[in-house]
């Protein structure tokens, strides 16, 4: 019975997720909040309801729930365009650039010189109106101006400027657009990004199987509702970082030190975050881990600086200004205590202690719990207005069966759909006093001296 109704669930699950994909999007300068944040807690709901009921199955049934809800729901996840980002357009766009031979550093999209390698579904052709005079029309295409100064209606965000992706994620974008070509829309990306969550449930529950950990915890991966979300409706570049994570820290944790290294400097290749995976696995990988990481991700730009040079920072100086990491203006709630600049400060002090302790408490053998607290932490305290970040947290959450960490991408995702600043600081706010409060218990009393013995005893 208890399978029976799982299932329903799952089927209401993948329901609820094609919905709001064929549905609900952010782009509508109008759009209705309230629509949004049901539907979103309804998944969350929904989620949370079928982990718990799984926890009371065993035997194969487990694997084969997880495996086909995560299936499910993410084949109804691609049954609609993204709707919270535009960022795979970019993606299609850099990838597609590169096959014709050119560096996605070189040119930003909106360069004349690319002219011919625009295709029509991420720079359609400019609307005449009545009076003669061309506009662009749809509710997720920018107007922007040709390095010529032609009117240019674009799909991508930030046409006018160069793209911000390391070389490992530039190198699946023209994988994928090698693959397909050009003229695809975002199904392509969409269809990754399906197999590459696919492959780290794979990965999840055989890992899980192999270190006596609880497979059930799985499904708070497989079946999350921001995997479906933003790894496959949405595309986004992080789940390729995700897996190679994965990889790093089952090879680091076995004590295959050098591949995981190099699985490691991939992920950091994708985008900077996994490097946060990295405190966590100090102990164990040592030296020989950072070398191989710092070569893997060195050999990847190299292509690109010969094509490029300095050009291969691309938009991520500008980048992090315009988010508010440099004036401080983007921590929720570090900027109540700590305005302006000083922000930044306080927020690199206190992930310096959580990484100290990180590396000093995580247990090599299960570095999990370590790196699940580095990386909600910083999420926690950078509070960034994108919830794809989290997905990074998310296998961790699963391997460590700590389903209160699921409050971080939660507080994140309504900071995206309600991007009010009072709420988000309410929301991360109780993220942190729940974690804070079931991590203790878990841990038992005299958790806090634990914690600190080894930083008294270095300073005695």
């Amino acid at each position: 019975m208890r399978i029976t109704i799982i299932a329903v669930l799952l089927v209401l699950s993948a329901a609820l997720t094609a919905f709001s994909a064929t549905t609900l999007d952010l782009f509508p300068p109008e759009r209705d909040e309230v629509q949004l944040v049901l539907v979103t807690a309804a998944l969350w709901f929904v989620f949370g309801l079928a982990c718990w009921l799984l926890h009371k199955i065993n035997g194969k049934a487990v694997v084969v729930l997880i495996l086909a809800g995560s299936a499910l729901i993410g084949g109804a996840a691609m049954v609609g365009p993204p709707n919270t980002s535009t960022d795979s357009a970019r993606y299609a766009w850099d990838g597609i650039v590169q096959n014709a031979g050119i560096s996605p550093y070189a040119f930003t999209p909106a360069d004349a010189r690319l002219d011919s390698l625009r295709p029509g579904w991420l720079f359609p052709t400019p609307q005449s109106e009545a009076g003669g005079e061309e506009k662009c029309v749809g509710e997720r295409i920018a107007t922007a101006r040709t390095t010529d100064g032609d009117l240019l209606c674009s799909s991508l965000n930030r046409t006018a400027v160069p793209t911000i992706y390391p070389p490992a994620s530039e190198i699946f974008f023209a994988g994928v657009r090698f693959l397909t070509g050009p003229e695809p829309a975002y199904w392509p990306l969409q269809l990754a990004g399906l197999l590459l969550s696919l492959g780290t449930t794979v990965m999840l529950l055989v890992g899980t199987r192999r270190r006596g950990l609880d497979q059930r915890n799985v499904a708070l991966w497989a079946w999350c509702p921001l995997v479906a979300t933003e790894a496959i409706t949405n595309s986004h570049v992080d789940m390729l970082g995700v897996i190679f994570v994965v990889a790093a820290v089952f090879l680091v944790s076995t004590k295959k030190v050098w591949r995981g290294g190099l699985a490691l400097g991939i992920a950091i290749g994708t985008k900077l975050i996994p490097v946060l995976a990295a405190p966590a696995l100090l102990r164990r990988g040592g030296w020989r881990m950072v070398t191989a990481s710092v070569l893997s991700f060195a050999l990847l730009y190299v292509p690109y600086v010969i094509a490029t040079g300095i050009g291969v920072l691309g938009y991520l100086p500008g980048y992090l200004s315009e988010e508010g990491y440099q004036d401080g203006s983007r921590f929720a709630l570090v900027s109540l205590v700590a305005p302006g600049a000083s922000a930044v400060i306080v927020a690199g002090l206190i992930l310096a202690i959580v990484a100290v302790l990180v590396i000093l408490k995580t247990d090599q053998n299960q570095p999990w719990v370590g790196q699940l607290v580095m990386i909600g932490a910083t999420l926690l305290v950078l509070s960034p207005r994108y919830p794809w970040y989290a997905l990074l947290l998310l296998p961790f959450v699963a391997l460590s069966g700590r389903w209160e960490w699921l409050l971080v991408p939660m507080a994140l995702t309504l900071r995206l759909l309600v991007p009010s600043v009072p709420l988000t600081r309410a929301s991360i706010a109780i993220a942190i006093i729940v974690i804070v409060a079931v991590s203790l218990r878990r841990a038992g009393p005299g958790t806090v001296k634990r914690m600190l013995r080894p930083v008294r005893a270095r300073r005695s």
